[in-house]
């Protein structure tokens, strides 16, 4: 009988050295400035697509990244010269032709959303400059580099479906706020007016906020009661 090749002493086969994806990381941060939905894209320095608009991004390092929280901050150093705070992973794309630089490439996504001036960014590694822009002027903009045109609207779905369901956006606003502030915020988020009667019962069927003891907003109008979020 011939010995077994699979016992203790058996030596393993090598593993098969499979070509392995190009991975990055992208940034989409999201913003309201001038009272609309904004993305922060930065222009492209070197090829591919030097010259473009693109989201924030860099190639994951498994010399220097802990983890895909790590390697997310780690660009928005390099790229921005600023941590993110509130940031999330929104998912990953991958395929082929989605760079020229690597015949099949994956991108991890990850998305922010947080006040405008909260960050102060600084166009770092291979950007030119930084910019915010209307969400509606890049999601139809084909000349955006990649595939990012289709990740912005990734970004913004999610986020706007939060906002629908009622994950509210308190990082957004100061720890007390009236009830039209967070309306207003919301609204600036979705991108439509809500409606002020439903917007409150649903407030309230949800229990989210209570009133500030005490506290009231002053101005042209009425003194408007203060709110926090619970808990």
């Amino acid at each position: 009988m011939s010995a077994s090749t699979h016992g203790p002493g058996a030596a393993l086969a090598p593993v098969a050295p499979y070509p392995m994806p190009f991975v990055r990381l992208e940034l989409a941060i999201l913003s309201i400035v001038d009272g609309h939905l904004a993305v922060l894209l930065g222009r492209r320095a070197q090829a591919p697509h030097a010259g473009q608009w693109a989201l924030p991004g860099g190639v994951l390092r498994i010399d220097l990244d802990e983890d895909l929280g790590a390697a997310a901050q780690r660009v928005a150093g390099e790229r921005l010269g600023a941590p993110l705070p509130f940031i999330r992973q929104l998912g990953a794309v991958g395929g082929r032709a989605r760079d020229p630089r690597a015949p099949w490439a994956l991108s991890v996504v990850f998305r922010a959303l947080l006040p405008v001036n909260s960050i102060d960014p600084l166009p770092g590694k291979r950007l030119e400059e930084l910019e915010w822009r209307a969400i509606d002027e890049v999601t139809a903009d084909s000349t955006l580099a990649f595939d990012h045109a289709s990740l912005v609207s990734q970004a913004v779905a999610a986020t706007r479906n939060e906002i629908g369901a009622l994950d509210l956006p308190f990082g957004f606003l100061p720890e007390q706020f009236t009830l039209g502030e967070l309306q207003s915020c919301c609204e600036a988020i979705l991108g439509h007016r809500l409606d002020k009667s439903s917007f409150r019962r649903r407030l309230d069927d949800r229990d989210l906020l209570e009133p500030v003891p005490g506290a009231m907003r002053t101005g042209a109008f009425r003194p408007a009661q203060l709110y926090r979020a619970k808990g």
